[in-house]
């Protein structure tokens, strides 16, 4: 699991177990059947571990299963596995408990979760005590769960749902508290989670004694298979020995990274790795780039759905990963969107691949049962882009027209065969495309966008042009745009913004001059672009775009302090980026001391890779300078990349540091910028110790 567990200890050994352990494993189960007695009839007898189950299990029955879900497990995943699993939002604290469980299940009745699809509720680290009893057994802890796991496996049961458990293939769990890992007890845990009735096992890697990853992993796959109990067997070993390459008979889903975090630079990280592998998925066996974030809180709402698109398109496991207790309307209408839940759960099991990739804009082309395409086009960028595809390249028939079913708008439009829109920042927007001979009864798809991302100083004015498209067959009639902003800004159109009809491909352009008010604060204002128009039939049709404009400070002139300045914005790898102090990888403020090389600063920025912090110039500033390394607090560990842009070009730039190299001096002209962006890069290894200091960062203005 590479637990990042700040609230447990270690700032560094959370996530770095299995190096520190040995080398890692892979894992799976093939699933067989039990049947068994009642439980444990008190709290006290389940807390203790008590197994006082009769279990009868027949070579029959075992032959019967195995033939069932098969070795490669077909029949037991056929799709990527839906469900729910605490560690995001809980770690180890005491809310992860019984109570906790029992709610979640109760929750997915209740809001038609259940209905959608999602079926585990699954109990990550923590469950256990930290000892075994006398017989070897496992003990559940009798605070967290009074009533020992069978009895929540059974209330889980009663409800349509199945219940998953944690372990490691080690000695001890991933949680530096040490509970009981599975190594060398593989028969005997087994037997126990299939006694309580367990029907998923997530499978660590932490504290492995360096064992091979593949003698481990087929160990438990065994020793589930001999339980004559199905359970769906996930290999945890973060992708460190490819088990992509060898673990299809071996368990139904692996892990492809590290553990994800709650932001859009660990989320983005995570997905350019787990996509390349689509030739390895399939039914039965799943590339799985980690648990959903979705409502944690540490990514926006458009974040949010470009994670569960992308998650859905790669047909990864969907796993919710926060406490549906507390979850927002915005996050269930997410999690709960069935048209975006029926790419993940295509029947043909295809994991979606990448057709273009060019700054930081995506064509990801998923091919579905009946021949449909689903297409996500995706704006890796902090501004809006325009992204485009054809119903050609995505691999759909020649065709008069094209069914364009917006699956976040849940409208349906027709396209002469150009797929496209202008994408927000971090947005995607997710089609589902086929060759329908009913295209004409659909309304012309029109495009509406703008590029960029207009910048602004308070009471100033700025421009924005803004464009609406007709991609359909048919024309668009009596077109018109409208451009909102918040109240008190002033909102000028200085060219047409209507027009009687547009032909395919045609398009209206408009200019606009946009001034925020004079005690604006800075940072980031919605925009929304609306364009109306009339179908052939005359109903009339709405297309809309939103994004942001910025209201900017100006620097001071003379030398000033990047960390005495409002950046623009900022993303970072672990935890937020930190003003003069080091990354503490959780919350604000959670730093130590700048330190480079033996010598402290005061003044500077403290990031993690992947990280960028973007400024506004003003087309007033002439230089900046930094020291810059990989914190002491990382010791030889680490390795990075810096870099400064100035509008788009890099303009200095430092080779691969790691913890072992002196800071380095970097200084950059920035003559004439508005825009300078502070990147740091993993070095194309991974982002562990990655603490990156940009120490004494300062401009010349």
């Amino acid at each position: 699991m590479q637990r990042r567990d700040v609230l447990r200890g270690g700032r560094f050994g959370r996530r770095h177990r299995g190096r520190l352990a040995g080398v890692a494993a892979g894992v799976v189960a093939a699933g067989l059947v039990v049947t068994g007695g009642p439980g444990p009839s008190t709290p006290a007898a389940a807390a203790a571990g008590a197994t006082a189950t009769t279990t009868t299990t027949t070579t029959a029955t075992a032959a019967g299963a195995t033939a069932a879900a098969g070795r490669d497990g077909r029949g037991l995943v056929d799709t990527p596995p839906m469900g729910f699993n605490n560690w995001n939002s809980t770690h180890c604290r005491a809310e992860f408990n019984e109570e906790m469980v029992r709610g979640i299940a109760d929750l997915f009745v209740e809001k038609g979760l259940k209905e959608a699809g999602y079926e585990y509720v699954n109990l990550d680290d923590c469950w256990a005590l930290p000892e075994r009893d006398t017989n070897g057994k496992l003990v559940p802890d009798p605070k967290r769960f009074p009533h020992g796991i069978k009895a929540v496996a059974d209330y889980v049961h009663a409800k349509g749902l199945k219940l998953g458990i944690y372990t490691s293939a080690g000695t001890k769990t991933c949680s530096d508290i040490g509970f009981p890992g599975a190594l060398g007890h593989e028969e005997s845990d087994a037997r126990q989670f299939a006694d309580w009735g367990v029907d998923y096992l997530k499978y660590d890697n932490c504290n492995n004694q360096g064992v091979d990853a593949k003698k481990r992993y087929r160990t438990m796959r065994d020793a589930l298979a001999a339980t004559g109990r199905p359970i769906v067997y996930s290999i945890c070993e973060w992708g460190e020995n490819k088990p992509w390459g060898w673990a299809a008979d071996v368990g139904q889903l692996w892990r492809t990274t590290g553990d994800i975090s709650d932001n859009w630079s660990s989320m983005l990280s995570i997905m350019k790795k787990n996509l390349p592998l689509a030739p390895y998925a399939g039914p039965g066996h799943w590339n799985d780039p980690d648990m959903l974030e979705v409502g944690n809180g540490g990514m926006t709402a458009t974040e949010y759905r470009t994670h569960f698109s992308m998650w859905s398109m790669m047909a990864a496991p969907l796993l919710i990963g926060s406490d549906l207790r507390k979850a927002t309307p915005e996050t269930l209408d997410i999690l709960g969107n069935r048209e975006v839940i029926a790419l993940d759960q295509d029947r043909l099991g295809k994991q979606g691949t990448v057709l273009a990739s060019e700054d930081g804009r995506w064509t990801v082309v998923k091919e579905l049962a009946g021949g449909d395409r689903a297409v996500a086009l995706f704006n890796e960028t902090g501004a809006p882009q325009r992204i485009s595809t054809t119903a050609k390249a995505v691999g759909l028939p020649a065709a008069e027209g094209y069914r364009m079913r917006d699956l976040w708008q849940h409208r349906d439009a027709h396209t002469a065969g150009t797929i496209a829109a202008t994408v927000p920042a971090h947005g995607t927007a997710l089609f589902r495309v086929s060759a329908d001979d009913r295209w004409a009864h659909y309304p012309p798809a029109v495009e509406a966008g703008w590029t960029g991302t207009p910048l602004a100083e308070a009471g100033r004015p700025t421009e924005l042009t803004t464009t609406v498209g007709n991609l359909g067959r048919t024309p668009a009639r009596d077109v018109r745009a409208a451009l909102r902003a918040p109240e008190g800004w002033r909102v000028e159109a200085t060219s047409p913004s209507r027009a009687a009809a547009l032909a395919t491909g045609k398009r209206l352009t408009t200019s606009w001059r946009l001034t925020p008010p004079a005690g604006a604060e800075p940072g980031g204002y919605d925009l929304r672009l609306t364009a109306t128009y009339r179908a052939p039939g005359g109903a009339r049709t709405t297309a809309e775009a939103t994004g942001t404009a910025q209201v900017v400070v100006a620097p001071p002139g003379g030398a000033s302090y990047a960390s005495d300045l409002p950046w623009m914005d900022a993303t970072n790898g672990w935890g937020p980026v930190e003003k003069d102090t080091s990354v503490g990888e959780s919350a604000a403020g959670d730093g130590r001391p700048l330190t480079l090389g033996g010598r402290t600063y005061a003044k500077g920025l403290g990031t993690h890779a992947a990280s960028a912090v973007t400024f506004y110039a003003g087309e007033r500033c002439t230089a900046f300078s930094a020291q810059v390394g990989v914190d002491d607090e990382a010791g030889e560990k680490g390795s990075v990349g810096f870099e400064v842009w100035a509008d788009g070009r890099r303009v200095a730039g430092t080779g691969t540091l790691t913890g072992g190299d002196a800071p380095q001096a970097v200084t950059a002209d920035i003559g004439g910028a508005r825009t300078v962006r502070l990147v740091v890069t993993d070095a194309g290894d991974g982002v562990d110790h990655d603490h990156a200091d940009w120490a004494d960062a300062a401009f010349s203005c």
